[in-house]
């Protein structure tokens, strides 16, 4: 847990997309983070955040801005990677709180992109695959997509799926469900 509380950032990136190969040149990048802190001493979702962020080597295609909502005029108005990377550490404690992702998509993206950029890694070692622990503690075979996985957990879908900012809500549900049956890598049922 974050050293002196039970914070726990709750990650959802999304990222410039295709229906097929990326064009000649163009790579995936990050184009959105959504952040929700979820206390898990209280149990319930504290803060919800989202940065934007502008490509420097992709567009937003057609098929990205109907998979997630975002345009290219959206987050050209975001901020570079370098600097979400920064603000991740500076405003939300990215280094010294623990963090989980739906799956480890959002890690190897964050990996990549701060290896191919020269960025600073901005989180910590202390990441939990929330999808695995839900996998795990329902005893299924296959790991659910987060829609999924809020169906079986009774859960509504909150927002847009695909939007960074609406999909980290929707894990940290899902997180807090988990701890709340003492599931969640140290948490205690009460």
């Amino acid at each position: 847990m974050d050293s002196a509380t039970g914070l726990l950032n709750v990650i959802d990136v999304e990222a410039t997309c295709w229906a097929g190969e990326p064009p000649p040149g163009a790579v995936s990048e990050i184009i959105e983070i959504g952040l929700t802190v979820v206390d898990l001493d209280t149990g319930e979702r504290v803060a919800r955040h989202r940065i934007l962020v502008r490509p420097a080597r992709s567009a937003v295609s057609a098929f990205c801005t109907e998979l997630t909502g975002l345009t290219q005029a959206e987050v050209d108005t975001g901020v570079g990677f370098s600097e979400a990377c920064r603000l991740l550490a500076a405003e939300h404690r990215a280094g010294s709180r623990p963090w989980a992702s739906w799956g480890d998509y959002d890690r190897h993206q964050f990996t990549r992109q701060c290896l191919a950029t020269g960025t600073e890694y901005p989180f910590g070692s202390r990441h939990t695959n929330a999808k695995l622990v839900f996998t795990e503690a329902h005893g299924l075979r296959k790991r659910p997509g987060m829609a999924q996985a809020l169906r079986i957990a009774g859960l509504p879908l909150e927002g847009r799926h695909h939007r960074g900012e609406d999909d980290a809500w929707n894990i940290a549900a899902l997180i807090l469900g988990l701890a709340a049956n003492g599931a969640w890598p140290g948490a205690s049922a009460p």
